[in-house]
């Protein structure tokens, strides 16, 4: 297989120490007290749902596959720092306006990106929404933490600049649902843009790989959820359809792993490779033993398995993160 694409390219301002260490990406994390904001504190907004505990993992309701653990934080601190490095320190791929007003973000997860945007922006307001409660503290006093599901109806009352939702492949069942609303919530030219990572690949396939056979079975089982996997929700035609406009696309391949030859790739892929071995159990666990009758010890046999796969010298694997950028043009 040839080398991953380049992962410095259309990204501005590169700045090589832009990836911090796991023990860095994750410290200081502690979940958001309900409440109104102080000067400095996070504003915490919604109602507060009571978490459900399956196969001794957190998930904050019943339909959303993924865990919101502190397991699941430590994994999506990580996969910030990796996004980080794939676009060289900027926050996004599109160039976000000096100018804008309101942004927002779609499935903050652990608030790295809100957080960060803020403090580049500190005349923006920065909105960021999740199902659950995890976000820090101590953050700037521009930035907005908000309880809701996107599959809802959207209630704000001011249009925003640029609307970011990135890794929620297999959040919504109707994703375009949720892109007719971000362009009714969207200032005329305002940007959408949606990052996802796809289906972990090996540099030198493997027969009957356990690798795929895990791929095959998470995607299944979210077919089977109304939930699914992959990225038919970044086709241009979905996009399109809500009325927004394709600017660009791209797909950077990562290496899982150190195997790369440019240092800059080694260390993506060092944390890529972090991200993706915690997340094999994540992702696959509420899947398989909910619509594929898996036992538990056989998900984590599995995940054990891959685990090895990926880890093989020889294996070379990596993963494509895609972005795509959209506007709404004037009518």
């Amino acid at each position: 297989m040839a080398e991953p694409t380049e992962i410095d390219s259309h990204s501005p301002n590169a700045r090589d120490d832009a990836v911090e260490s796991p023990e860095q990406a994750t410290a200081g994390r502690q979940s958001s007290p309900s409440g109104h904001r102080s000067s400095g504190k996070s504003h915490l907004s919604g109602s507060i749902f009571e978490q459900i505990v399956e196969n001794e993992r957190s998930y904050a309701n019943e339909n959303y596959f993924m865990p919101c653990d502190e397991q699941e934080q430590t994994r999506l601190a990580i996969l910030y720092q990796c996004f980080t490095s794939v676009l060289n320190g900027q926050p996004s791929f599109q160039s976000i306006p000096r100018n804008a007003q309101r942004i927002l973000e779609i499935g903050t997860g652990t608030g790295d990106w809100a957080v960060a945007v803020a403090e580049r922006f500190p005349n923006a307001e920065i909105t960021a929404t999740d199902i659950t409660c995890f976000q820090p503290t101590d953050v700037p006093p521009n930035v907005f933490f908000e309880i809701d599901d996107a599959q809802e109806e959207w209630t704000y009352t001011e249009p925003f600049d640029f609307i970011h939702i990135r890794g929620l492949a297999g959040a919504f069942s109707n994703w375009p649902a949720v892109y007719a609303q971000a362009y009714q919530h969207l200032q005329t030219n305002g940007v959408l843009e949606v990052a996802d990572f796809g289906t972990i690949s090996l540099g030198e396939p493997i027969a009957d790989s356990y690798l795929s056979i895990y791929n095959g079975a998470c995607a299944s089982a979210a077919e089977k959820s109304g939930y699914p996997l992959g990225l038919d929700h970044m086709k241009k035609t979905v996009i399109e359809k809500a009325g927004l406009s394709i600017g660009k696309s791209r797909t950077f391949d990562v290496p899982l792993g150190t195997w790369a030859s440019d240092p800059r790739k080694k260390v993506a892929g060092k944390m890529a490779l972090i991200a993706t071995l915690e997340g094999l159990e994540s992702t696959s666990l509420r899947l398989l033993t909910r619509h594929m009758d898996w036992k538990v010890e056989d998900v984590r046999d599995l995940c054990g398995k891959v685990q090895g796969e990926l880890m093989r010298p020889d294996a070379r694997p990596f993963i494509p993160c895609h972005f795509i950028v959209a506007r709404k043009l004037p009518i």
